[in-house]
């Protein structure tokens, strides 16, 4: 048992040393393939498990949350919807990523049910004919519905966008979980970068 043991860690320390120290292209696709394979299969579903959420790290992949100025010059040019809504300015700067955030940021997500969410959390949730993540703030929680920072006057119903995205009655096994305020600033244009060309021309770009 023990030989054998011996064998492997020198087998181990073979292959430590092949992708590490030979400059050959062989060692640098075993140790792309090697990374690809600790990422997928070890780093992500462990992270999953930890959060409770199968998305524990988002990409905000749209400006529907960019602010763009601080938060008083905002919240002049945005507080009428917010208002006939019953959200006063006073409670709003008290929530959570109060200022916004920016396309290409990089959100830890946290996994949570409908009853641990309250009015103004940021959480992600999949709707629409491509069930593809959405990333908005609650702003009702009977029913459970959020909205865009910066999409002014206009939120998600079902039948005004062609995705058939609906925020306005969020089910509970639509949430993939809370934005925490653990964010990398837009880290996330690394992945990014290779979708752009096939959006809207409208949607490319910074905000």
């Amino acid at each position: 048992m023990k030989k054998e043991f011996r064998k492997f860690v020198e087998l181990i320390k073979k292959f430590w040393n092949f992708i590490w120290n030979d400059d050959s292209l062989l060692s640098w696709v075993t140790f792309i393939l090697v990374i690809f394979v600790l990422i997928k299969f070890i780093f992500f579903p462990g992270l999953s498990f930890l959060t409770g959420t199968s998305l524990p790290l988002a990409i905000v992949e749209s400006c529907s949350m960019h602010h763009g100025q601080n938060f008083d010059n905002w919240w002049e040019e945005n507080s009428n919807w917010y208002v006939d809504n019953e959200i006063e300015k006073e409670e709003f700067e008290n929530f959570p990523l109060k200022n916004g955030f920016n396309k290409g940021d990089i959100f830890f997500v946290l996994g949570t049910k409908k009853e641990e969410l309250e009015i103004g959390d940021t959480i992600i949730f999949s709707s629409g004919a491509s069930e593809r993540p959405i990333i908005h703030r609650i702003i009702g929680l009977h029913p459970l519905e959020t909205k865009g920072d910066n999409n002014f006057n206009f939120q998600f119903t079902g039948s005004n966008n062609p995705e058939g995205i609906d925020e306005t009655n969020i089910q509970d096994e639509q949430i993939i979980g809370r934005a925490t305020i653990l964010r990398v600033p837009l880290i996330g244009w690394a992945k990014l970068i290779f979708y752009e060309p096939f959006r809207a021309k409208e949607n490319r770009g910074f905000c």
